[in-house]
Order: C-alpha cells, then structure tokens, then sequence
C-alpha cells in the first residue's frame, strides 16, 4: 500500500523536525526513550515559557512511522494485539470476520485546560442504551490518543481529578466509563506527556511521582547558540519545504533507530548486579514506593536499545537515573542542594 499519500496530504500543516531542534538534551532524551518503551509511565517537563516544549512534543510525534489500524475505528485499533483492540474488533476478530486495514499517522491529542470528564473519557447515551439496548458511546480524548501521545500543556494548572484519570489510563492502558449502570471499556494506551512552568504552581507530590521521568529545561543563555536557534526557526517559517528537505535525510535515520530499538527492546538484559545498585540509590534517596525503581531499569533498557546494544552498561544508567528520580525526592525546605545534583552525588557514591 502506497500510505505516502494518506500521511502527507497537501492541506497538512508542516511541522518543525525534531533533528533541527538545538539543545534541551534532556527532553528530547526522555521523548524518545518514551517512544522507545510507552511502558516507561510518560515525561513531566517543567521549564520557561518559551522554550520550545510543544515544538519539541509536535516533532516527535511527526517523527514516527505510521501505525496500521482497523479502518474507520474511533480507538485506532490494532489488528493482531488483543491488548490494543476495542471490544468490537476484538469480537470480530474472535469471530474470525475479514476487517479492513489503514495506515495512520501516530495520534497526537492536545488535551485543553478547560476539558470536562465527559470530553476526555466519553459519553454514553444513556436513553438510546435503554431504549434501543445497544452500548451507545461517544469516544472522548482517551480513545483518539489510543497509541500515540496525549499532551497536556500546563499540567500542573489542571483540575486534580482530571490528572488521576490521566495518569491511571497511561498505567493500565485502559479507559472504563461507567454510566447508571452501563459500563463501556476500551484501550488507551498512550505516552503522556505533561508540561507547565514552576513559577504558576507545582503539581502534588503523588500525582508528579506517577509521571516516569522529569525533564528540566531552561532558557538558553549562551548568545551564540541563541542565535542559531532563532536562526533554525526563522528559515523554517520562511521556506517549510527547504528545511524539511535539510533534515531530511537526519529524520529517516532517526526514525530507523527508533524501530530498531524499538525491535531490540525485549532482547535487552541487565545485570542483577546493576538492579541491586539501582535500587541502592533509591533507597539511600528515601524515594517512597518502587515506582522509581522500575522507571530506571525500564529507561535504562530502553537507553540500551537506542544505542543497538542488548545489554545495559553503567553508563547508560547514569545517563537516565536522574531523568528517573530527581522529581521522587522529599523536598526539605532548609536544603540548598538541587535534587538532580543530589541523585548525581548518590549515583557516584554507590556505583563509582
């Protein structure tokens, strides 16, 4: 199937691709280690305003290879992942009926601040449920960002309630509405990805906690690279194509060593001995819970991967351990030294 013609229509908008992007090594690193492995628990990015965060989020979306789905299914099903398919496909499937195939590009869902329950899990139509007995449900955000990127722009200013939701969708990979009685499940499975500035509020302590990794991003100061960066941005919006064209083949590239880590991914080990340190560190760390733990092993295979190696080396640990922990810490008023630097000084301690 020629699916060029499906992903790149005329009428798209272009996106910034994501090899132009200069500096903030942090969140690129925790996107596509994310991409790489969903199961990592999706990225907190806090930082200032102006710093490239939804350029960044947009052009890693753009970067990935198209998904293959049933067509003209709302949750964009997969045809062979029991795990990955509404009930509808799942029962025909079972019943082995011929469905039809399309490719689409991965979903990448904005998710408004003033959103209610309703438009981010769904609506059941109760009165057609009871009059006509059928399970009428109107999918939500959930469901359209099934297998793809969910994205929440100042995260840290949306309502409590609608953060739980979130995040226990990205854990479980499921969204259940439950209306009078009538209950309606269907897969969501999704990277989440949440941003917002420190300086207009912090997210609670339990709720930052079930986010995977947390990137931190400043300001630019250096003038030089100031430069260059407004200088990437200002020959894209003046001529898309030209730049689309210059990155092209660094793209292609990219996209290829994600699919292959992507391949290589459940091959990887690492070493109990490793385990042991990194669990060491949480607990030297005070981190609360176990989520810690499993965040570094999953992100460090996964930091492996996208390097092409099936075995995972201490240098690739330190590579992602703070990215992990840093937003796990209790926070002491009365201490001076910043979090990151903290896990940093851990790590040293029990690996080096």
């Amino acid at each position: 199937m020629n699916t060029k013609a499906i992903l790149k229509p005329s009428t798209e908008r272009p996106v910034f691709p994501f090899t132009a992007i200069i500096g903030q090594e942090e969140m690129k690193l925790a996107l596509l280690l994310n991409v790489i492995d969903p199961r990592i628990g999706g990225v907190m990015i806090m930082g200032d305003r102006g710093t490239g965060k939804s350029t960044t989020i947009r052009a890693v979306a753009d970067l990935l290879p198209a998904i293959k789905v049933v067509a003209d299914d709302p949750f964009n099903s997969s045809m062979d992942d029991f795990e990955l398919m509404s009930e509808t496909v799942k029962t025909a499937v079972e019943n082995k009926q011929v469905l039809e195939a399309s490719y689409k590009k991965v979903p990448m869902i904005d998710l408004p601040l003033g959103a209610t329950e309703d438009r981010v899990c769904g609506t059941i139509d109760i009165e057609k449920a009871l009059t006509e007995g059928v399970k009428a449900f109107e999918p939500g955000l959930l469901a359209k960002a099934n297998r793809g990127l969910l994205y929440v722009d100042e995260v840290n200013l949306l309502d409590d309630h609608l953060v739980d939701i979130l995040l226990d969708s990205a854990a479980s990979g499921w969204n259940t509405v439950e209306r009078e009685g009538i209950s309606i499940k269907h897969p969501a499975r999704f990277v989440l990805v949440g941003s917002g500035n420190p300086e207009e509020g912090e997210l609670r302590p339990q709720l930052l906690d079930r986010f995977g990794m947390h990137a931190e991003i400043r300001t630019v100061r250096d003038p030089e690279t100031r430069v260059k960066v407004v200088e990437e941005r200002s020959n894209f919006d003046q001529n898309p194509d030209a730049c689309l064209e210059a990155n092209e083949q660094a793209i292609e590239d990219l996209k290829t060593k994600i699919v292959k880590a992507q391949e290589l991914l459940p091959n990887v080990n690492i070493d109990f001995e490793l385990r042991v340190k990194i669990s060491q560190v949480c607990g030297t760390l005070d981190v609360d819970g176990l989520r810690g733990d499993i965040v570094t092993n999953r992100a460090a295979k996964a930091y492996a991967a996208y390097n092409g190696r099936d075995q995972v080396t201490i240098d690739d640990i330190e590579k992602i351990i703070t990215l992990c922990l840093r937003h796990r810490l209790r926070k002491d008023p009365l201490e001076s030294i910043d979090s990151g630097d903290k896990v940093n000084n851990v790590f040293e301690e029990v690996f080096k």
